[in-house]
């Protein structure tokens, strides 16, 4: 089974994020899923099954099978459509969150998401003592969204040092306007197996959403501003969705020995 290692959100590799994406005939248990997103121990693999009407995906962090995945989506798509379906340039997914499409426009990927309701809560000593500076607002849906006064605090924090068990959610994510983006941010997952995610597609669902809001423009240049970094181009639809585009390059294939279809894996 070949296995392909992706670098989302940038044209150069090692950096943006990166992601396992592997390419199957049939479904694989979801022990195999887990036990080789755990190997790869990146914070998505992500798994592809032909069927009739597009292709199912599915995404799995080193801890647990997520809803949502931006970066490994996006680096699904570069897989197909330049080693599968080379004449498309619309491809469907059919995921946990509904249907998913990505459109090839030229170097760029267009991914097209849900948003999600979200409302502000109470900044907290919690949030304070996490990230080590307090947050001017937090925005809480799927995720915890805290702003900042400044891009500095943002590139400033350490996720070795924060204590994020005590705050909502199952990832917190950090924002504050961008000298040369609309935004910087950072995402952190440590209840799903990942301190730092380098550049979280999904997270901007809510994070360009917000600033979507609070500049008063439908589209958003966000940057994550990881040791990796990344760019995200973002536009909020109409229809409560949101168009997420990026770059990606490839950085490896390799074969993976392991049958996918074994009934039983040894511990």
């Amino acid at each position: 089974m070949k296995q392909y290692i992706v670098d989302a959100f940038t044209d150069k590799p090692f950096s943006g994020n990166p992601a396992a994406v592997c390419v199957l005939d049939k479904w694989p248990s979801d022990d195999f899923m887990r036990k080789l997103a755990m190997e790869n121990n990146l914070s998505e693999t992500a798994y592809i099954v032909k069927e009739e009407h597009g292709y199912h995906l599915r995404w799995f962090t080193p801890g647990a099978e997520v809803d949502l995945c931006g970066h490994a989506t996006l680096a699904s798509s570069f897989v197909l459509f330049n080693y599968f379906e080379p004449n498309k340039d619309v491809i469907e997914f059919h995921t946990r969150s509904g249907k998913l499409t990505v459109v090839r426009r030229g170097h760029l990927y267009e991914m097209n998401f849900p948003t999600y309701e979200q409302h502000e809560i109470p900044v907290t000593d919690d949030m304070e003592a996490a990230f080590g500076v307090r947050p001017v607002k937090a925005v809480l849906g799927p995720d915890l969204v805290c702003v900042f006064e400044s891009e500095e605090q943002i590139r400033s924090m350490h996720p070795d040092q924060m204590k994020l068990a005590e705050l909502p959610a199952r990832g917190q994510n950090v924002t504050a306007r961008g000298k040369d983006a609309d935004c910087v941010s950072r995402s952190f997952f440590p209840k799903l197996m990942v301190p730092e995610d380098p550049v979280c597609g999904s997270a901007h669902c809510q994070i360009a959403e917000y600033w979507s809001k609070e500049l008063g423009k439908s589209k958003i240049h966000a940057y994550q501003a990881s040791k990796r970094g990344g760019h995200l181009y973002c536009e909020l639809l109409e229809n409560g969705r949101i168009s997420i585009r990026g770059e990606a390059a490839l950085t490896a294939i390799s074969e993976i020995v392991v049958s996918p279809y074994e009934t039983e894996l040894r511990p």
